[in-house]
């Protein structure tokens, strides 16, 4: 089976199928995912804050999301790989953008490159999109933009904040864009947008009415229980799990009990061959 195509996802929300997206960022989790059937593995370059420990995403380099981009990529048979592009790799010209999405498609074997932002990216769209490269866009809150917007807060509240939103979305639909991620914006909006596109919009903190929902792996599972955004659901709470097995694996070293001899390699039994002597 070939991976899932931009037409196969504009499809099925055509056909009102809910899409389901999960960042990722290695080989092993990618293959996880996928198995799991989920329909669009992103590379984010929230890999800053989440493999990097940074405190925001501004860091993360071309490089790093072709790095990422191509580890996910040899995990993955039938999911979509949508890779983001990071900061100031689109942002200085259209031709810079084109640049920037044909290094994460030739190097990191992306099938899709998303960016963030509204009416001031609707020219790298354009110019991604005619060069034949799937796009998907991103609006709300917007991690790149963290210092404008304040913080990590809920966007496109007030009226006039939510017909902006709105008019970036067609805006950004009309340059050519196949999907769109809403993040954390109100889900009376985000209904609202979604019925107003032709392409799915695919929510995380944006309500139930979005065309399909992300989150990344690592939250979804469990591995940093201090972490607990209200748009977050746990499928699993794993960390406590790693942290005890670890620790097992600690103390039985410690007191001799790892490696058993079920654990070891062993000489061939029957009798030792002599060395010739010469």
């Amino acid at each position: 089976m070939s991976k899932k195509s931009a037409l196969d996802l504009l499809k099925m929300k055509a056909d009102s199928t809910r899409i389901t997206m999960v960042t990722a960022y290695d080989y092993s989790m990618a293959k996880i995912v996928d198995a799991a059937g989920v329909d669009m593995v992103l590379v984010g370059d929230s890999l800053g804050m989440v493999i990097q420990g940074m405190p925001d995403t501004l860091s993360v380099t071309l490089d790093d999301m072709a790095y990422h981009g191509r580890c996910v990529a040899r995990g993955l048979e039938n999911a979509h790989l949508t890779v983001d592009l990071p900061f100031m790799s689109y942002q200085i010209s259209p031709e810079q953008a084109l640049q920037s999405a044909g290094r994460l498609v030739q190097q990191g074997k992306a099938q899709s490159v998303k960016l963030e932002g509204g009416a001031r990216s609707v020219a790298a769209v354009e110019r991604i999109v005619s060069a034949g490269i799937p796009v998907v866009a991103h609006l709300g809150l917007t991690p790149q933009s963290v210092h404008t917007l304040g913080g990590w807060k809920v966007q496109g509240r007030g009226a006039q904040a939510a017909e902006q939103l709105l008019q970036d979305a067609l805006a950004l639909q009309d340059a050519g864009a196949f999907a769109l991620v809403l993040e954390m914006v109100p889900a009376e909006l985000a209904a609202q947008v979604s019925a107003a596109l032709e392409i799915p919009t695919i929510g995380i903190g944006a309500g139930v009415h979005c065309d399909g929902q992300v989150l990344v792996i690592n939250d979804l599972l469990g591995f940093d229980l201090g972490f607990s955004p209200r748009f977050l659901k746990r499928y699993a709470e794993l960390q406590p799990q790693m942290v005890q097995a670890v620790q097992s694996y600690v103390e039985e070293v410690r007191t001799g009990e790892f490696p058993t001899s079920a654990h070891s390699f062993h000489r061939r039994r029957g009798p030792a061959k002599l060395a010739k002597v010469y």
